[in-house]
């Protein structure tokens, strides 16, 4: 009996994680899960040791394979289980099987319960009960759902990857590489006019809305890393929410409407998600601009034409107080660089560089 009661409730657990993991659109408010427990026990060590690591392309490099394999060993993970749970069902039954030469043992159960779930179908050992038949019947049913599910889950994630990163890659060319907010409101203020710069923030609200809700059904994708080194979803979030607040901080002749809405709909995405990561926030920590770097900020501002209402930059850190504790503990969970406000030398942007004209 206690057999029984252990495969059932294996079987019955990984299907509600599998469930709440692939199939429920919404952020699960569940402390424990093993899901949960897995990506911790496996991301938190390879995040101490990528530390110790010099190099930034060896630690990107690293840290690009986690996501990837973290999913593909979470199913296999899984489907282990659930043969395991279902031979356990076959064990607790007296393992009513029959082969040509064989006695029935736990590693046959588990035989059985493999060729079962993979709907194999060898036939060279059989239930020779109905409740043997029955668990059979049904694990093979159960495996044929599993297979299905995760052939369609898989294109999801990538297909959101992918939208993901068309953007991220189209923010190149409008703001650097790495992007900052000064370079990108410098390059779309180059033209004496910020028209631009409504249209680029209005697209990064959807964008936003559209990361909140993908990484939120899935978790898993705030570990793909963006193809650069020196891009991320979280770096370009970050850029958007800086640009936000500067405007919204006050550009004289800019209206601050769509800043408003973007860096509310940005906030919203950062906070969200340190919430479901269980990253805290060190509201002490606000170190990304200091007095020095302010007073750069407005100089490179004002050379493009924009002129800032807020000498001081006291309306700025109230902006900045309300999502740079957020970003911080992000970038620190997941081990990515957030953007400087301004660019730190006059680097090549990556659609200008390639590996054969390296000296232009």
């Amino acid at each position: 009996m206690l057999t029984l009661t252990l495969g059932s409730v294996l079987i019955l657990t990984v299907l509600w994680e599998a469930f709440e993991t692939i199939i429920l659109p919404r952020r699960v408010r569940r402390r424990f899960r093993l899901t949960r427990l897995y990506y911790r026990s496996t991301w938190l060590p390879l995040s101490t040791m990528v530390r110790r690591i010099r190099g930034t392309r060896r630690k990107e490099t690293l840290l690009s394979f986690f996501g990837p394999l973290s999913l593909l060993g979470l199913l296999a993970i899984w489907a282990v289980a659930l043969v395991l749970g279902f031979a356990l069902l076959h064990y607790g039954l007296g393992s009513q099987l029959r082969a040509d030469s064989e006695m029935p043992t736990f590693v046959m159960d588990l035989y059985v319960s493999g060729t079962s779930f993979f709907t194999l179908g060898l036939g060279d050992v059989v239930p020779v009960s109905w409740p043997a038949r029955a668990v059979t019947a049904l694990e093979a049913a159960v495996g044929f759902g599993f297979l299905a599910i995760v052939i369609g889950y898989l294109p999801v994630i990538y297909q959101s990857f992918s939208r993901r990163e068309v953007v991220i890659s189209m923010l190149d060319a409008r703001a650097g590489s790495p992007p900052t907010a000064a370079e990108l409101l410098r390059r779309h203020a180059a033209d004496h006019t910020l028209d631009a710069l409504d249209a680029l923030l209005r697209d990064w609200e959807h964008w936003s809305a559209e990361l909140l809700e993908s990484h939120l059904s899935y978790p898993v994708l705030a570990y793909f890393r963006s193809q650069h080194d020196n891009q991320s979803w979280l770096g370009a979030l970050t850029t958007i929410l800086d640009a936000s607040a500067l405007v919204l901080a006050g550009l004289k002749g800019r209206s601050s409407s769509q800043a408003k809405l973007t860096f509310a709909m940005a906030r919203h995405t950062v906070v969200d998600l340190c919430q479901v990561f269980n990253a805290e926030p060190d509201f002490q920590r606000i170190d990304r601009l200091n007095a020095a770097d302010i007073k750069r900020l407005q100089a490179t501002l004002r050379a493009t034409g924009l002129e800032p209402a807020d000498p001081e930059g006291q309306r700025l850190a109230h902006f900045r107080r309300m999502y740079e504790p957020y970003v911080h503990a992000l970038a620190r969970y997941l081990q990515m660089d957030l953007p400087p406000w301004l660019p730190v030398s006059s680097p090549k942007d990556n659609w200008q560089t390639t590996a054969w004209e390296t000296d232009q």
